[in-house]
C-alpha cells in the first residue's frame, strides 16, 4: 500500500483549483459537490488543498511548486509524479462513501470497479448509516458493555442478520432492533426476464438481487457470464424444481422470442 486513503473533510473552506477547459471544470463539481468553495491561486492563502489541471507540463509543474511551497497539499490532473494525492473515483451513498483509487495508475481501472459496486451495493445503504446514527444512544443503553455492544452490532449487520447492508429492507428494521425485538428473516423471490446474454445489460436493481441471492433457479442455457454474477456460494438449480421455503431466491428466465 503506497497511499493512505483518507476522507477529508472541506465542507465551508476554499480549494484552489488552476487551470481552465473540462479537467479543470470536472475538479470543480467535485471540489463544490463536497461542500467547499473554488478560489485562484491568488487566494491560496485561505486554502489547504489545490488541483491543477493545465495541458502544458512546464506550466503544471511550476504552479504545482509554487502552491507546495505555500503550504498545499496538491493534485495534478494526469500527473501522478507531482501528486501529494489523488482523487478516488466515488461510489456516493451519502453519508457511505466507497473509495476506489489506483494511486494515479488508471482512473479508467478505478471506475469500472467503482460501476460494479455501483450494481452491488442497495441505494438504502445511506438511510441505514443515518438509522444507526440516531440510535446510537439507544445502542449504548441495551449494550452498556462495549464489546457486547460491538458483538451485537456485527452479528445484526451479517449476512443475512436483520440489519444486513445489502438488504433494501434494513433500515426501516433497526427501530425494531434497538428495542429488542425478534426481527424474522426475510425471504423473498424475484424474477428476472432476460432479454440479452450480455450481463452487462442487467439493471442495478437485477444486479444487486443477483449478488445478494441464496439461491437462483435459472431456465436452460442461461449464459454462465450472468450465472457469475450471483454470489459464489449461492445454491444453483435449474427451473422446474420446487423452489426454496426461505432466504432469498432469484429466478432466471429467458425472454420468449416474438412470434
Amino acid at each position: 500500500m503506497n497511499s493512505l486513503p483518507l476522507f477529508h473533510r472541506i465542507a465551508g473552506t476554499r480549494v484552489v483549483v488552476v487551470g481552465d477547459g473540462e479537467a479543470a471544470e470536472a475538479k470543480r463539481r467535485l471540489v463544490e459537490r463536497a461542500g467547499a468553495t473554488c478560489c485562484t491561486e491568488a487566494e491560496a492563502h485561505h486554502a489547504r488543498l489545490a488541483f491543477v489541471a493545465l495541458d502544458d507540463a512546464r506550466e503544471a509543474a511550476a504552479a504545482v511548486a509554487r502552491l507546495k511551497a505555500r503550504g498545499l497539499l496538491v493534485n495534478a490532473t494526469d500527473r501522478p509524479e507531482l501528486c501529494d494525492f489523488t482523487v478516488p473515483s466515488v461510489l456516493d451513498r451519502e453519508p457511505v462513501l466507497v473509495a476506489v483509487g489506483t494511486g494515479g495508475a488508471s482512473a479508467g481501472l478505478a471506475k469500472h470497479v467503482r460501476l460494479r459496486l455501483e450494481a452491488l451495493l442497495p441505494p438504502s445503504l445511506g438511510r441505514l448509516a443515518r438509522a444507526l446514527h440516531a440510535g446510537r444512544d439507544r445502542l449504548r443503553a441495551r449494550f452498556p458493555d462495549g464489546g457486547d455492544r460491538r458483538r451485537a452490532l456485527d452479528a445484526a449487520l451479517a449476512r443475512g442478520g436483520p440489519l444486513d447492508p445489502m438488504a433494501e429492507s434494513s433500515s426501516a428494521q433497526v427501530e425494531a432492533w434497538l428495542d429488542g425485538a425478534e426481527i424474522p428473516a426475510e425471504a423473498a423471490c424475484m424474477e428476472i426476464v432476460l432479454h440479452s446474454d450480455d450481463p452487462d445489460d442487467l439493471t442495478l436493481r437485477e444486479a444487486r438481487w443477483l449478488g445478494q441471492a441464496d439461491t437462483i433457479v435459472h431456465d436452460p442455457g442461461v449464459p454462465v457470464a450472468i450465472l457469475d454474477r450471483a454470489r459464489a456460494d449461492a445454491v444453483r438449480r435449474p427451473a422446474g424444481e420446487p423452489l426454496p421455503m426461505g432466504g432469498q431466491t432469484v429466478v432466471l428466465r429467458r425472454a420468449k422470442a416474438a412470434g
